[in-house]
């Protein structure tokens, strides 16, 4: 496809980043969901791997909060016609918004703060309030990040769809 104007150069180069954010959003979650953290509980005992995994949190969370931000930005200044598709793309990129907001804001400190409860996963009774509220906690916590998991890949999906042979803009 020809390139005709500066314009149009630039609203390429944001589509391309946009598409970069949801590689990253969706490389992200996967790597961190199905290979890094199965591989540490598989090679540490649940305590000292649930402490290795406490340490990469603080950073996991922010890191696709800011993509799945990027990614909205992007969208935004690259220029794409008002479309039944943009639409669609625009709702899922702010519920990814939302899910990520909720759980920086609100339920990854409320999670943290639950488990400085918990002296031992490997020690300490299932049946104990705080194990319950973690237990319960971390069961919304993989949820909305299999949600979010879903929603970039949807968003990837969305964006592949082609018209004689070329990108629909």
């Amino acid at each position: 496809m020809r390139i005709k104007t500066i314009t149009e150069l630039w609203q390429k180069g944001e589509w391309a980043l946009y598409n970069l954010m949801l590689a990253l959003w969706v490389g992200g979650i996967f790597i961190f969901t199905f290979l890094v953290t199965p591989l540490i509980f598989k090679s540490f005992g649940r305590d000292t791997a649930s402490a290795i995994v406490d340490k990469l949190f603080p950073f996991y969370f922010p890191y696709v909060l800011v993509v799945v931000i990027l990614a909205f930005v992007f969208f935004l200044i690259s220029g794409l016609k008002k479309n039944t598709r943009r639409k669609l793309i625009l709702v899922l990129l702010v519920i990814g918004i939302s899910i990520s907001l909720f759980v920086n804001l609100y339920l990854y400190p409320k999670v943290k703060k639950t488990k400085q409860e918990i002296a031992s996963f490997e020690n300490t009774p299932t049946d104990l309030p705080a194990r319950k509220r973690f237990s319960a906690l971390h069961g919304i916590s993989m949820t909305l990040n299999l949600v979010l998991l879903a929603d970039g890949i949807a968003l990837i999906v969305v964006g592949s769809f082609h018209k004689n042979g070329s990108v629909i803009h």
